[in-house]
């Protein structure tokens, strides 16, 4: 039976991530708090605010920016997308 934890950003129990996704307390705080499931979907934000706001992985500003959203989706329930933003036609 999978090993479960009381997600945040879901609101109910779900599936635990396999480990912290990046070291470091903030990972750890992830691997305590958040599902995978609700990981995926930040993954998949995290993939679409890199493609609007043209981001580099490189960058200082573009890591601090990803892990305010980060945050503040995973967190404190903001889904918001960016002005502007057309989702991909199916």
């Amino acid at each position: 039976m999978a090993k479960l934890v009381n997600c945040v950003k879901l609101g109910e129990s779900a599936e635990v991530l396999d480990e912290p996704p990046f070291p470091g307390p903030k990972g750890l705080e992830i691997a305590e708090h958040i599902s995978k499931q609700a990981w995926q979907e930040w993954l998949s934000k995290q993939t679409m605010l890199i493609n609007e706001y043209k981001l580099a992985s490189y960058d200082p500003k573009a890591r601090a920016f990803l892990a305010t959203e980060r945050q503040k989706f995973l967190f404190e329930g903001n889904d918001e997308m960016p002005e502007g933003y057309v989702p991909p036609k199916a």
